[in-house]
């Protein structure tokens, strides 16, 4: 390390020379000026009523909501906290408050119900009716059941009834008794018996006018044997042929009873259907009633077979074929119910899961085994908003198996099917069970952040036909007065809403000053109120501990300091590290190619300013510059870029009229993990110019900005932390009163500097300079001036350019000596 050390009049020089480009306090923050607010307190003022700043985004819900086409579904991107919910929630509202009706005045919400399917009872039919008529509709169907079961009994019961029956009966029997009789006379007149026994029919010999016992047939010889069989078979013939017209008579009375029972039937049956459809259903309803009257015809004995197994004591009452319901055919399963449903309906479903957004088949086991029916149909989410809006967040769809693709296939083919998850891939599913699809008439509302868009935007080729509309919710806000005043508005709002303490002016002004810091800008102001919501119920909290009866602005710099306090656990870690001397960091003095650079540490809940010693050696050579932390494999693809710059902006400044002969090498010391970004590009490069130049570089002065090939310095991110991040450094080493840091001029509008930090640049302690050039920066740094090019390609003596074009040609001039040197000596 090569230490210099300069005179006091020296020192007073260079401080007059980096006095230009010193910021003055009133810079370093965005103050608001609490006497623009016209009120003692929140208390007197009036809830905000609206959303601050966020015109493009309101327009883009309401042309959505508006919107009745295909594919105008909608994504609100933003992040968390910028009021995407609210507004969704609220125009929702406004919406579905004034649209009750659909297109030409018909309804826009319908009831749904599955049904048994008379010709395919594994494919439950969906029905469609009025809003409200669902319920009543599945009760008109039990009072069915319960009339037709009265109502057969009483038929089937009655006097009428069994006489008829009972002559139907009884005349068939009395005609089979003569055809037995007939047969039975021309039996003995061939000599035979006839006989009709439970083992069934039998022809007997007579002999002498009496039956032939067995003995006495088998006494007999075999011609008079032969004689008797030859005699049997036209009487066998006879019987056959009488049997014959038995079972022909059999069936006929069977026709003849079954006429009469559905003669019977319908009419009993005719009054408890024509009540039902005389209730002005719709025409798939009429359907289902009507074939569910076939069905009834068709199952008569359904009804006996339950009153039987009523009667019987000690009966299971599970039918055979039922699976414990015997009157399946006729229970209605209201899917989705929206009697109490005012307009359209909004669901917003906060996990959507397959079966949460799309619904169900439930089962049941019996005998072993596991069956389902159309009762068992359970609805999602997509299901119950149908009619109306689904709001969904794009995260917890994609991280959900086959979600996405299945609400995509919904929306895409407008209906939405009851399938198991493992069915939808083709796989083999437990219960086959396939329910009609539910015609699908839905808005999906999605809400996530911008990378999610842009990733599904750039890799799904169905998401731009689907999603058609961006409601795009910005995180920040111009800082106007208006908007100072809508700050109050809602802190009013929230005070009211979290029973809070009001707040005085001060601490309003306090919170706005606190908004343009969240977001690194004077100029504008934080749309993240969710974030400001919780400092306003911390500020409240402090203020409650002081006995203070409102919320000043002490309190909110407490509640803010609080909230730090409690998560910079590492930093100060590494604050303490410096301080003892772990990592080595110089906060006095000058040394040659030495910067202290500048890194931002993001924990995600906090993000704080780190110092980093950057280091620079040059030397003759031909490897140019080389990049320690990519040879290490510890640089991102941004570093390296920017250390690339570096060599173009080297050859165009200095290699004009001399190659490049350099080899420098630069490191982050004391990096042990990944280095990314290009901020500390300009730091680098400084670095390199004092080691050619042998100039020292001020340590009290730390660097951030990246530069361009040109020499410009380029704006970077994370300013205020890194400014603060190297002030509680010094503060902790001892302030001196020359220490500070060197940002890009376009950085200055991005300062929200903390309060200790403005009063230590008042008092002197501290300073941040803004500079638009490398020349601007080298001056601040070394107190030297850079030096301008001038017409014969040459720079001033005495500047920096001077003495690094100086070396650059030393060193090209040596190494062009040298290897005219190698070649006359033979060394290969």
């Amino acid at each position: 390390m090569v230490t210099v050390a300069t005179a006091p009049g020296q020192i007073a020089g260079r401080a007059d020379r980096a006095a230009r480009w010193e910021l003055p306090p009133a810079k370093l923050r965005y103050r608001c000026d609490p006497r623009q607010f016209d009120f003692d307190s929140t208390a007197s003022i009036t809830p905000l009523e609206g959303f601050i700043g966020q015109d493009r985004a309101l327009r883009a819900i309401e042309f959505g909501l508006a919107m009745d086409r295909p594919g105008y579904n909608f994504f609100v991107a933003g992040l968390p906290g910028t009021g995407r919910t609210t507004a969704i929630r609220t125009y929702l509202q406004e919406v579905t408050a004034r649209k009750s009706t659909g297109p030409l005045g018909q309804p826009s919400v319908f009831d749904w119900c599955y049904v048994y399917n008379v010709a395919d009872p594994d494919r439950p039919r969906v029905l469609r009716l009025p809003a409200g008529r669902g319920k009543e509709f599945q009760r008109r169907m039990g009072d069915l059941v319960e009339s037709l079961r009265a109502e057969l009994a009483r038929a089937f019961g009655s006097e009428e009834y069994q006489t008829r029956r009972k002559t139907l009966v009884q005349a068939g029997e009395a005609r089979q008794r003569e055809l037995f009789a007939e047969l039975g006379r021309e039996a003995e007149a061939a000599g035979f018996l006839f006989q009709l026994s439970p083992m069934g029919v039998a022809l007997i010999p007579l002999v002498h006018g009496r039956p032939m016992s067995e003995e006495e047939y088998a006494r007999l010889d075999a011609a008079e044997r032969a004689a008797i069989d030859e005699r049997r078979v036209p009487v066998t013939e006879r019987v056959e042929a009488t049997f014959e017209r038995v079972r022909l008579l059999e069936r006929e009375v069977a026709e003849q009873l079954r006429k009469l029972e559905r003669e019977t039937a319908e009419f009993a049956i005719a009054r408890p259907f024509n009540n039902l459809l005389g209730d002005s259903l719709p025409p798939e309803a009429i359907r289902f009633v009507e074939e569910v009257r076939t069905y009834t015809l068709a199952h008569l004995d359904l009804f006996r077979r339950v009153e039987a197994k009523e009667q019987s004591a000690g009966d299971s009452g599970i039918l055979p074929g039922f699976r414990g319901d015997p009157f399946l055919a006729y229970r209605v399963n209201v899917f989705v119910d929206n009697s109490q449903t005012q307009g359209p309906p909004v669901v917003i479903e906060s996990n959507p899961t397959w079966s949460n957004l799309f619904g169900r088949i439930e089962r049941r086991a019996f005998m072993g085994a596991y069956f389902s029916d159309h009762t068992m149909l359970k609805p999602g989410s997509l299901c119950l908003a149908n009619g109306g809006y689904l709001v969904v967040k794009a995260r917890d769809v994609l991280v959900n198996f086959g979600v996405w693709e299945g609400l995509k296939r919904a929306i895409r083919n407008k209906e939405v099917r009851l399938e198991d998850p493992v069915e939808s891939l083709g796989l083999l599913a437990p219960q086959g069970l396939r329910p009609e699809p539910l015609p699908l008439d839905v808005k999906v509302i999605m809400t996530g952040d911008d990378l999610l868009y842009h990733l599904l935007s750039r890799y799904d080729e169905d998401f731009w036909e689907i999603f058609k509309v961006k409601a795009d919710f910005d995180s920040q806000v111009p800082n106007t007065p208006e908007l100072a005043r809508a700050y109050a508005s809602f802190i009013c709002g929230i005070c009211k809403e979290e029973g809070l303490r009001p707040f005085t002016p001060e601490g309003v002004a306090r919170v706005v000053e606190h908004g343009a810091r969240l977001v690194a800008d004077q100029e504008k102001l934080s749309s993240r109120f969710g974030v400001l919501k919780d400092i306003l119920i911390e500020a409240d909290y402090w203020a409650g501990r002081e006995g203070c009866e409102r919320v000043e602005a002490r309190h909110v710099r407490q509640a803010i300091e609080e909230q730090v306090y409690r998560s910079d656990r590492v930093a100060q870690r590494i604050k303490e590290l410096i301080a003892r001397g772990m990592l080595l960091v110089d906060v006095s003095g000058a040394v040659v190619g030495q910067v202290n650079g500048l890194a931002v540490y993001d924990l995600g809940d906090l993000a704080f300013g780190r110092p980093s010693r950057i280091t620079a050696r040059t030397f003759m050579g031909r490897a140019g510059i080389v990049n320690i932390e990519r040879e290490a494999h510890l640089s991102g693809s941004t570093h390296d870029k920017g250390v690339l710059i570096l060599a173009g902006y080297l050859g165009w400044k200095y290699a004009q009229d001399k190659p490049l002969g350099i080899s420098a090498s630069i490191c982050f010391e004391q990096s042990y993990e990944g280095v990314d970004g290009d901020s500390a590009s300009s730091t680098e490069l400084y670095a390199i110019l004092s080691s050619l130049a042998e100039v020292p570089i001020k340590q009290g002065i730390a660097v951030t900005g990246s530069v361009n090939q040109r020499g410009e310095i380029q704006p970077i991110g994370g300013v205020n932390e890194k400014v603060e991040g190297f002030f509680d450094v010094c503060k902790a080493l001892g302030l001196t009163g020359e220490q500070g840091v060197l940002i890009p001029e376009k950085n200055v509008q991005n300062l929200m500097l903390r309060e200790d930090v403005v009063e230590a640049v008042e008092q002197g302690q501290f300073h941040v300079w803004a500079v638009r050039t490398v020349d601007e920066g080298l001056e601040i740094l070394t107190g030297l001036p850079a030096g301008e090019r001038q017409a014969d390609g040459s720079y001033p003596e005495g500047t920096i350019h001077y003495l690094v074009d100086r070396r650059l040609r030393a060193l090209a001039e040596g190494l062009q000596r040298f290897g005219a040197e190698k070649g006359s000596s033979g060394i290969g």
